[in-house]
């Protein structure tokens, strides 16, 4: 083997380890940014709030009952949203103007009109009208159906994304357009559409605490009920954000790693 050829290996290995010296200094600078402003979040708090931390404690485990129907409320209302969405994307994209029109009224109406009226509308004009629903039900019809509304684009978007080759190519082997669009088209754009659903249910998960001004017994309402009556309010809201807080990481976190391996999968077909 020529010294050229030894070399190569080696310059190989230098480069490699200098990235992975480089992404283990981007990861401690990125960690004490956090900590330093997690620091001056905390020393904040503990500056201008008088925390009563046996209060707080006691507190804790009745607020946390609130966190199980704020999951329900979320995963109910998006699944409620991507069906209304997946219907909404083909009316947007279909040809018939009756379908179109209704699809489109759809999305304008409930994009064009805040989230918190709709909630209210469900649940206390929907009575006059002689249809009485629970407070959960209304909140999760208010969340799917706004939610839907946005998907729907998100959806129509990806759709339009595949390729037309892609159609075009199935066409020529004879598909029918239903058989093309469920085999081909839906895949690939339910791909492309994935990480932006997953950031709408982060933001479901935090919208979802609107239900609570209408007595569903959530994470915020439980909250502002522990800390009413003794006029601590402040320090149940801390709780409630912190729980928030830690839900939104949680999901950011497997939504990272479901892109990740996404795209990984996406490269190693590219490769082949």
């Amino acid at each position: 083997m020529t010294p050229s050829a030894q070399a190569q290996p080696d310059l190989g290995a230098r480069i490699l380890d200098a990235e992975r010296r480089r992404a283990r200094l981007w990861r401690s600078e990125f960690l004490l940014v956090w900590l330093v402003i997690l620091a001056g979040l905390v020393a904040f708090v503990l500056f201008t709030v008088k925390l009563n931390a046996k209060f707080m404690t006691s507190v804790v485990p009745f607020i946390l009952g609130g966190a199980g129907i704020t999951l329900v409320i979320s995963f109910v209302s998006i699944a409620l949203a991507i069906g209304l969405a997946g219907l909404g994307a083909l009316g947007r994209l279909s040809h018939n103007p009756v379908a179109n029109g209704i699809a489109s009224f759809y999305v304008s109406l409930f994009r064009g009109t805040p989230l918190l009226l709709q909630i209210l509308f469900i649940y206390l004009a929907l009575p006059q009208a002689g249809i009485v629903l629970p407070e959960l039900a209304c909140g999760v019809l208010a969340l799917g159906f706004n939610y839907g509304a946005y998907v729907t684009e998100i959806f129509r978007a990806g759709i339009q994304a595949v390729p037309h080759g892609q159609t075009e190519a199935a066409e020529s082997l004879g598909m029918t357009g239903r058989t093309t669009f469920v085999r081909i088209i839906a895949p690939q754009a339910f791909r492309i559409v994935t990480p932006a659903i997953g950031n709408d249910f982060i933001a479901m998960l935090k919208d979802s605490s609107l239900v609570s001004v209408i007595g569903v017994q959530e994470l915020l309402w439980k909250a502002q009920v522990a800390g009413r009556p003794t006029f601590q309010s402040m320090q149940t809201l801390i709780i409630a954000a912190l729980v928030y807080w830690a839900m939104t990481l949680v999901f950011s976190y497997f939504q990272v790693r479901l892109e990740r391996g996404m795209a990984t999968g996406d490269r190693a077909r590219g490769g082949a």
